[in-house]
């Protein structure tokens, strides 16, 4: 009964707007149109400005506003607002997206991240780009849009899932604005944390402005370290450091740009971005292998040597539109970096090995090791239309990166930073990688009378790849030293979308849209056995969509309703091999589900949205027995059941002045965690991430040039999970007392912020 509720009442939702005309929406008797209570959303989702009714496919927008009212500057915090978005990440800056299920574990990106104009982070799998998506700091931004299915024609490779995409501020010319905005939170259990931002918009005369930002954020820890002592793998017994909050971290940086505008026909914009993330040990706590209920009573870990995690984003581009009358001309010219340099605690899983085989003293055990991408792009495209029955846009893009990767095992005196030196060399690796791809793209939407539009699109693109890797140390193994490793690809991508317009407040679509995710050279693992690939191929994944979307005249009720079925083929796993990482293809998977979004603003001042998204994607065959994944299995950090609710009132207080009383409830289903060939073995089934439920409060007052604002994020203190580890690695244990690890989500943490305009 409550299934056939549900269908009955989107039923008679869809038919409410679908029905509707702007004339029959006015009041009997009125003269007058009605009072829009929303505002148009605009999106460049297509790769030029459209109303997010006009897109032939899944997309979520959220703005800067709800943004900055909900307190979410990144990834975790804004998943409220799009339904079928997840992200396995236990580190800041250190994230996997997952799109509509897509997650195997790899380590090449299924999920694009987009700044504007600028494609970041790697397009291999060479340069650890699945666990690096690009976590921006959303101070200052127009809006997020979050497109759901392949996007292979219009942005390429790695898009296999979706789409995250960034839109900034540009600079207002002939406006002077001034913001600031400070913070200060208490997490319970935990330290206090402080953060600021402030923004600042030049008129530099009639064609010129400048608009400038900047973001300071630290975040204070809540996991302690607690002493533990216990036995490794060989029998020898360690005792972990004791101290409180090691899992602290900060933000910050900035965002300048130049907006240059001498005539209607021509602009030119040049930014500069730079976020630099600092953080201490991982917000994971040591858990039972099972339940994975936390261990001792308390949200802890155990340290042995402090670890920390450093990420850089640098990030330029310039961008110029020119109108040629017939066509608008858009050169993007982009270059950026990423670096990461990382410390993790290897004591209890190593020390125990050198100490054994190699006679080794006791010691601290720790790997180093830093992932650096450097990336080029130029993209050119002509876009125009046709007597308006046709709009047509084609385009070339060209991309250059290098990436490096290098480990470097070291040990350390117990209870000291006094680095250990040794006759001989424990262990480095190192594997630099060049990719460079050329493409070429097109995309037409033709409207065949009142009522019907196709969108057509298609994409040719080419890669070369080539990597040298060098290790050596004892414990590296027989590590080949090879400088001629290489692989390329050809490949095509298309989408195709007819749209059937009910009227002109409602549209009904389907979508059938192909995307990619390259392939490359492997590295080869210390007597590998024969067989082992020199190289992996290309996955893909073709989607089907179907779509509805309306709303009311005054846009006092919207609906976005989709359903999808996603084949996925020749997935890339990653697998371990003499104790390398090596990519390899095998196994297909299935998705399938529904996303709905409906927003309601039922009286002035009041908005109420509720998302959700119903996910079924899981493994179609085996996959290789290290994976640990077989036919029918879940796939990874992907919820069968999602449902958000976010609600905000604003109402006036005298003549200048507003209060707003809001809130965000959002509750995952069960979910699996990442494959585990050793627990999947021992229990013949998936491990089980529990299910929970998280619940955020705010309320402030606006006084107009000043304001002010209480919040509370997770109110009821949820023990949600965000990742999950494996018990062993070089077939020893990792932590103590057979114990892994799992990402938490913050405890209870209650906040206060002013902010001041000009």
């Amino acid at each position: 009964m409550r299934r056939i509720k549900t269908s009955l009442f989107i039923s008679a939702a869809v038919a409410a707007i679908a029905g509707a005309n702007p004339a029959q929406a006015q009041t009997a008797g009125a003269d007058r149109a009605p009072v829009a209570v929303g505002e148009e959303i605009i999106v460049t989702a297509q790769k030029r400005a459209q109303t997010l009714l006009d897109v032939p496919q899944s997309i979520s927008v959220v703005s800067g506003e709800e943004l900055e009212r909900a307190q979410a500057d990144n990834f975790q915090e804004f998943l409220n607002y799009v339904p079928g978005l997840q992200v396995d990440q236990a580190t800041p800056g250190a994230g996997r997206l997952v799109l509509r299920g897509l997650n195997t574990g790899g380590v090449a990106s299924t999920v694009g991240v987009y700044v504007d104009e600028t494609p970041f982070g790697s397009s291999t799998a060479l340069a650890n780009g699945a666990v690096l998506a690009g976590d921006f700091d959303t101070f200052d931004i127009a809006r997020v849009e979050v497109l759901r299915g392949p996007q292979g024609t219009l942005y390429g490779a790695s898009t296999l899932g979706g789409l995250i995409k960034y839109v900034t501020n540009e600079p207002v010319i002939g406006e002077w604005e001034a913001r600031a905005r400070g913070a200060i939170e208490d997490t319970r259990g935990g330290e206090m944390s402080y953060h600021g931002n402030a923004l600042l918009n030049v008129p530099l005369g009639q064609t010129l402005a400048l608009r400038a930002s900047g973001f300071y954020h630290n975040n204070g820890g809540w996991i302690d370290s607690i002493g533990t002592t216990a036995t490794d793998g060989f029998g020898y017994t360690l005792a972990s450091d004791t101290e409180d909050d090691i899992n602290s971290s900060l933000s910050y940086g900035g965002r300048a740009s130049l907006l240059f505008r001498p005539s209607e026909s021509l602009d030119i914009r040049l930014t500069g971005f730079l976020q630099n993330i600092r953080a201490d040990a991982a917000s994971t706590v040591e858990s039972d292998p099972d339940t994975l209920k936390t261990l001792y009573g308390q949200q802890s870990q155990s340290q042995f040597f402090p670890e920390f995690t450093d990420v850089n984003y640098r990030l330029y581009n310039g961008t110029i539109n020119a109108d040629l009358g017939f066509a608008t001309l858009t050169s993007s010219t982009s270059y950026s970096t990423q670096r990461q340099r990382l410390r993790d605690d290897a004591t209890f899983n190593l020390s125990g090995l050198v100490q054994a085989a190699l006679g080794a003293p006791a010691n601290e055990f720790v790997l180093d090791q830093r992932t650096n991408t450097r990336k080029f792009t130029q993209e050119l495209r002509l876009a125009g239309s046709l007597a308006d029955s046709f709009d047509w846009l084609i385009g070339g893009y060209f991309n250059d990166e290098k990436g490096a990767l290098l480990q470097d095992y070291a040990a350390y005196s117990p209870g000291t930073t006094t680095l250990l030196t040794f006759p001989f060399v424990l262990g480095q690796v190192d594997l630099s990688s060049k990719y460079q791809e050329y493409a070429g793209f097109a995309n037409g939407t033709l409207r065949l009378g009142s009522m019907f539009e196709i969108d057509l699109g298609g994409r040719y693109s080419h890669n070369k790849q080539t990597a040298a890797q060098d290790a050596g140390g004892v414990l590296a193994g027989n590590v080949p030293v090879n400088t001629d490793l290489g692989s390329s690809d050809d490949v095509f991508t298309y989408s195709v979308a007819p749209k059937l317009l009910l009227n002109d407040r409602a549209t009904v679509y389907g979508r059938l849209a192909k995307g990619y995710r390259p392939g490359g050279p492997n590295v080869i693992a210390p007597n590998a056995p024969a067989g082992t690939p020199s190289s992996f191929d290309p996955d893909t994944t073709l989607s089907y969509e179907v779509g509805f979307k309306g709303e009311t005249a005054d846009r006092s009720f919207a609906l976005d309703l989709a359903l999808f079925h996603i084949d996925w083929k020749n997935i890339q796993l990653l697998t371990v091999i003499n104790g390398f990482g090596v990519n390899t293809n095998g196994s297909s998977a299935t998705s399938e589900g529904f996303e709905f979004t409906a927003t309601m603003r039922p009286t002035d001042g009041l908005a109420v949205s509720v998302n959700g998204a119903y996910t079924d994607a899981r493994l179609d065959e085996d996959a290789p027995a290290l994976v640990g994944g077989l036919k029918g299995d879940r796939l990874p950090f992907t919820p069968k059941y999602a449902v958000s609710v976010n609600g905000d009132y604003d109402w006036a207080i005298g003549a200048e002045s507003e209060a707003f009383l809001g809130g965000s409830l959002r509750f995952l289903s069960k979910q699996a965690g990442d494959f585990d060939a050793d627990y999947r073995a021992a229990n013949d089934r998936q491990r089980q991430i529990p299910s929970y439920v998280t619940l955020d409060l705010r309320a402030g007052i606006d006084f107009g040039r000043f304001g002010i604002e209480a919040y509370v994020h997770n109110l009821t203190d949820a023990d949600g999970r965000t990742s999950t580890g494996v018990l062993t690695a070089n077939g020893l244990p990792l932590n103590p007392n057979g114990a892994i690890t799992t990402g938490v989500i913050r405890p209870r943490t209650i906040g206060l912020s002013l902010s001041a305009e000009y």
